[in-house]
Order: C-alpha cells, then sequence, then structure tokens
C-alpha cells in the first residue's frame, strides 16, 4: 500500500492523483490524501477548486491510521504542499507510519519519498518560501530518498545540479540518496541517481512541448521498483523508461496530459530511447 500526501488534480495528470494511477500497474493500493483540490493544473490558468484545510487533512490521517492502515503502508511518497501546517503533519504522519506495527504490510519497513515541490528553473519557487522550508526542515530529514528537480536540488544543497556530475556531486554534500531530474548535457535531458555507494545516469533526447506531471509520475515508478526490491540502476532504467514511453506517446497522440492509464503496461517497462550511464 502507498500512503500518497500531494496535490489532487481531477483534470490534469498531476501530482498524486497521476502516482495512484501509474502505481495501481504494480499492483500497489494507493491511499491518497489530498492537499489540495484542483480542477487543473495551476499552469493551465486559473485551477479551480481550493487547498485542503489542514483539519481536514489531518482528519483524513486520523480515519486511515484509525482503520489500522499505517501499518500496511509500504511507501509514502510526498510532493505538493499548500501550507506549513500541511507539512508538519506529513512529518508526523511518517512517524506514525514507521512507528505502526507491521503484521499485515509487504515490505519489512516502510519505504519514504519526499518529492520536494518548491519551484523550478526559469520559474524559481512555486511555493512560499516558508512551505519551501518547512519541506526541507521537516521532510528532507525524514526521507530514504529525494526526487528534486536541477533547481530544487541547487536550492537544497546550495551547489549546482544542472550537468550530471555537479547533480550527483549536490546529492553527496546533501547526504541523501536522491533522484535528481532535469539534468541536462549536450542535446540530452536526464535523471541521475547517486547515494553514498553509486550513481548512474538515465538520458534520452529532448522532446518538445512535454506535459506536466513528469516529476510526480518519475517518483512513483522508481519508487514502484524500490518496494519490488529491485537495484537503483535497473529501477532507474525501468523508470526513466517509463517515463520516456509515455512522453512519447503524449506527442504521438498530440495529448495535452500525460497517458498515464493509456500506455498501460508500457509503463513498467525500460525503454531503447534510454541511455544508461555509471557516474561513480
Amino acid at each position: 500500500m502507498a500512503l500518497l500526501l500531494s496535490s489532487h488534480v481531477a483534470g490534469s495528470r498531476v501530482g498524486g492523483s497521476a502516482q495512484a494511477l501509474a502505481l495501481a500497474q504494480f499492483k500497489i493500493d494507493p491511499v491518497h490524501v489530498p492537499t489540495v483540490l484542483y480542477g487543473r493544473h495551476p499552469g493551465w490558468g486559473a485551477p479551480g477548486g481550493a487547498q485542503v484545510p489542514i483539519e481536514a487533512f489531518e482528519g483524513m490521517l486520523d480515519g486511515i491510521e484509525a482503520n489500522g492502515l499505517f501499518g500496511m503502508t509500504d511507501l509514502v511518497i510526498t510532493g505538493y504542499f499548500a501550507s506549513v501546517e500541511q507539512v508538519r503533519a506529513a512529518g508526523r504522519a511518517i512517524d506514525a507510519v514507521r512507528a505502526a506495527p507491521r503484521e499485515g504490510a509487504f515490505s519489512r519497513k516502510p519505504y519514504v519519498v519526499v518529492d520536494p515541490v518548491m519551484g523550478d528553473a526559469g520559474k524559481g519557487l512555486y511555493v512560499s518560501a516558508e512551505i519551501a522550508q518547512a519541506i526541507q526542515d521537516d521532510l528532507i530529514p525524514r526521507a530514504d530518498l529525494i526526487t528534486p528537480n536541477a533547481w530544487e536540488m541547487q536550492r537544497l544543497s546550495g551547489a549546482d545540479a544542472r550537468d550530471p556530475a555537479s547533480a550527483m556531486r549536490a546529492a553527496r554534500l546533501l547526504g541523501k540518496p536522491a533522484l535528481v531530474s532535469s539534468v541536462q548535457r549536450g542535446g540530452e535531458i536526464g535523471v541521475v541517481y547517486a547515494d553514498r555507494r553509486e550513481a548512474w545516469l538515465a538520458a534520452h533526447q529532448k522532446a518538445d512541448n512535454v506535459p506536466s506531471g513528469t516529476g510526480d509520475l518519475l517518483a512513483a515508478l522508481f519508487a514502484a521498483a524500490m518496494i519490488e526490491g529491485q537495484t537503483a540502476s535497473y529501477g532507474l532504467a525501468r523508470a526513466v523508461g517509463g517515463l520516456a514511453e509515455t512522453v512519447a506517446a503524449a506527442g504521438i497522440w498530440q495529448s495535452p496530459e500525460l497517458p498515464v492509464v493509456a500506455v498501460g503496461p508500457k509503463i513498467k517497462n525500460a525503454s531503447p530511447t534510454v541511455r544508461m550511464e555509471r557516474l561513480a
């Protein structure tokens, strides 16, 4: 089971709603506690809907815990937050999941993925500075894996992370296993996985007009591989492959959103378009 603490966007394949659809392909049951309820991705314009009040957010977590589901949680993924109070509640939920008895769980212990959704290159922060700081203070230390884009990694580590070598160094400086997306070299764009023992790059040619939600999908696909007990290099190849196939399908079908459901089992496969390179 996966506990997803992130946005629900009804008409766009982003955030926790997209992750829930992707994880279903791996037979991982999603339990999604939304931080916002939007009609569409804000990149399209006014999204409609509203943020989830902290009382409702905490109340949903309380209900899930009361039903014994924290002890069955194999995976936690955090994403977009709309308030500092939500971030702090997510931190408490992670602690409670880790402390819960695990008789009915698939995994020996939960795997916690923190996607520090803060901003991007050319846009800067798209959450408040207070939310960004709360993510850094409350959630990054609790993570088994962080999944920032290159801009977010630079903000977190204080070091450049735009190319593969610098992304690896920034991850190691931060001291957390990391999956760094939007890393560029020449005509390629890629994802760097780095921990203290190894580092890998999965790269492919840049595509035009890529729909939103690629970072959310990447985090879910890699996390699924880790729950299965796969190696980091295989998980990276498969996750970036599934993402690349989904983006390619969006281009072929002229889809303005990631066709997470329509690509079907291809979302679980490596892709011949993705090149793997060991960095360390």
